[in-house]
């Protein structure tokens, strides 16, 4: 079947919610797409900052393809061998101390929030993220983002969150209340355009952040997994939060969430207070841990750097 006919098929049955480019993609290795009509793409999309170790890469294929033939998924009522190994990864190369695993960004950041009010008490549930910020789809995770676009035709959203100028600490300051449990802000906003946040400025955050007793949230969906040259863009920052959401690039191209908090923070959350159905499930697990052995694996974090100074040096010549 042609372009054409996928996409007249896939017209009359979806929600109108994409706007979609008419071609199907029908296979993919490496940065490289090919579609039904055989037209060869080089992908900067990647998935939406998904794929980042390209399509179908051999070693998380064949990681997917060993877990899915011995066990795909069992309720989070018990312990797996996948799971329990991303875990350690993660604890192992990041401030936190506990994992809470789910299926996407969005989810991640739903569970910070809950996190985030139940560990400040009753009374102090108001999470301040940034304007331009973007968070994720469901309903809590539209209501902190920072963008307008994002509000309209789903009001009342939920209640208990407000929006910071960007940049400017004092616009943070004077949103903080007794009720204020958090601020949440990604590292590097993607969404309204790459515009990273100064080092000094994250440091006055977490700084406002101690002073007012309030957890900070780095929302890295889109920052970490080594998109910045480093596993976690906050590392280069000098600026160490409270709690951590992650995705995307996670399991390249499996649904993969996660949020990372310290072993305090982790103690407000108790047996029932959250959870997550396919949450850690350890076919996309198996495929998240190959992921981290590739990109923790020597001179690959190094070789994100130095191909980052090549193309920046080659694009301002272009400029």
């Amino acid at each position: 079947m042609s372009n054409a006919d996928w996409a007249d098929r896939g017209n009359k049955v979806f929600i109108g919610t994409y706007n979609r480019f008419p071609a199907a993609m029908v296979r993919g290795r490496g940065c490289r797409l090919w579609d039904a009509d055989g037209r060869e793409y080089l992908d900067f999309l990647a998935g939406i900052a998904v794929c980042s170790l390209g399509h179908c890469h051999p070693q998380v294929s064949a990681a997917i393809s060993r877990q899915a033939q011995t066990l795909v998924h069992v309720s989070n009522l018990f312990h797996t061998r996948p799971q329990i190994e991303l875990a350690e990864m993660l604890v192992a190369n990041s401030f936190a101390d506990r994992v809470f695993m789910c299926n996407s960004g969005a989810e991640a950041n739903e569970a910070a929030i809950k996190l985030a009010r139940i560990h400040s008490g009753p009374g102090r549930y108001e999470v301040i993220s940034l304007l331009g910020s973007f968070h994720g789809r469901t309903l809590a995770a539209v209501a902190a983002t920072g963008q307008p676009k994002f509000h309209q035709g789903f009001e009342p959203l939920p209640q208990g969150f407000v929006h910071a100028e960007f940049g400017d600490p004092a616009a943070i300051e004077r949103l903080i209340r007794p009720e204020t449990c958090a601020v949440l802000c990604e590292p590097l906003q993607g969404e309204s355009g790459v515009r990273p946040l100064d080092p000094d400025y994250l440091r006055a955050i977490r700084a406002l952040c101690d002073r007012h007793g309030l957890l900070l949230i780095f929302d890295e969906v889109q920052t970490g997994m080594g998109r910045t040259g480093t596993l976690f863009a906050h590392e280069q920052l000098g600026v160490t939060p409270d709690i951590m959401t992650m995705a995307k690039a996670l399991a390249n191209g499996l649904p993969m969430g996660a949020m990372l908090t310290t072993e305090p923070i982790a103690a407000s959350l108790t047996v029932g207070s959250h959870a997550s159905t396919f949450g850690g499930n350890p076919v996309a697990a198996a495929a998240a841990v190959e992921v981290l052995r590739i990109m923790l694996a020597e001179g690959f974090l190094a070789g994100v750097r130095e191909r980052s100074r090549y193309f920046l040096g080659r694009l301002e010549e272009l400029a």
